[in-house]
């Protein structure tokens, strides 16, 4: 197995990539490293330290919760909608600071209010599929509960 060529692994595939919702929190998340890069170095950067996080928690929230059976999926979802809403303490609080301008307030309040209906929807269609299913863990349902409907 050492021997083995870059070409010849095997490269895992995780079903929450598959995830629009995914998606746009690696983008959120690139959007705050970015925004939060501009902030003054002074005590801000705890600030922006805890911005990230928070961004980080939505998207570790809905990977780690994609490899649970559906109930639990949705606790991980609800905890990914959490952090959407710390976002939003730590946008309002960053812009209270004179940090965002109006546009990037507007911008990070947008994205977050996208984020909270798309995990809102898909934790819907999960209830719909658990009440009516089995309850297997979302590696095992089919494309409509792995969240292809639209979010």
């Amino acid at each position: 197995m050492k021997n083995e060529t870059l070409e010849e692994k095997v490269i895992p595939f995780f079903r929450f990539e598959d995830l629009r919702i995914y998606h746009k929190a690696i983008e959120y998340i690139e959007w705050v490293h970015s925004t939060t890069s501009f902030f003054p170095d002074n005590s801000n950067s705890s600030l922006s330290n805890q911005f990230e996080k928070a961004a980080n928690a939505i998207a570790l929230n809905i990977a780690e919760g994609s490899a649970r059976n559906k109930s639990q999926f949705i606790y991980y979802l609800k905890m990914a909608k959490s952090s959407v809403r710390e976002c939003l303490v730590y946008t309002t609080i960053a812009y209270r600071l004179n940090l965002l301008t109006d546009d990037t307030e507007q911008e990070s309040r947008g994205v977050l209010m996208e984020m909270t209906k798309m995990i809102g929807a898909l934790i819907g269609s999960l209830q719909r599929t658990y009440n009516s299913g089995n309850g297997e863990g979302i590696e095992n349902s089919n494309n409509q509960t792995h969240g292809q409907v639209s979010e």
